[in-house]
């Protein structure tokens, strides 16, 4: 089931997230706690699961950014796209993608743009089947 996470997801969400860039799991109270209701109360964040038996398997965050450029449409952002690792390679990224990119569309975003470190061909090859492009923009960070 492909569904936007509930508030109740928080472990399994975190359990998830511990095998992104090998995370560490949190203590929950405190700012954690803070950070993930104000991530529920923000309508222009989404976090996207993918669940099988109970378990979220599968997830990336869409976040839509307002903007004033382009007709004032704004723009969707995605990060932290994740598969536990005994569920890749059967659809649940993608799945989350197309979930996310329903979002973008229904609240008339222009693009969807997301970044990822990794330099896996495989991993690069999988956006790009998901319909991303590495050709139009040159992404830039800054580390703080």
């Amino acid at each position: 089931m492909i569904r936007e996470v509930q508030e109740n997801d928080l472990d399994g969400l975190l359990r998830l997230y511990m095998q992104l860039h090998d995370n560490p799991f949190p203590e929950i109270e405190g700012k954690v706690s803070e950070i993930w209701q104000s991530i529920l109360a923000d309508n222009d964040h989404h976090i996207i699961v993918a669940e099988e038996n109970g378990k979220i398997i599968s997830s990336c965050v869409c976040v839509i950014i307002p903007n004033l450029t382009r007709g004032q449409r704004p723009y969707a952002f995605i990060e932290n796209v994740v598969t536990d690792a005994e569920y890749r390679k059967k659809g649940y990224a993608t799945a989350c993608l197309n979930f996310a990119k329903g979002i973008a569309e229904r609240e008339n975003c222009y693009k969807m743009m997301l970044l990822t470190g990794s330099k896996e061909q495989s991993t690069l090859d999988f956006y790009e089947r998901a319909g991303y492009n590495r050709n139009d923009k040159t992404a830039f960070i800054q580390w703080l």
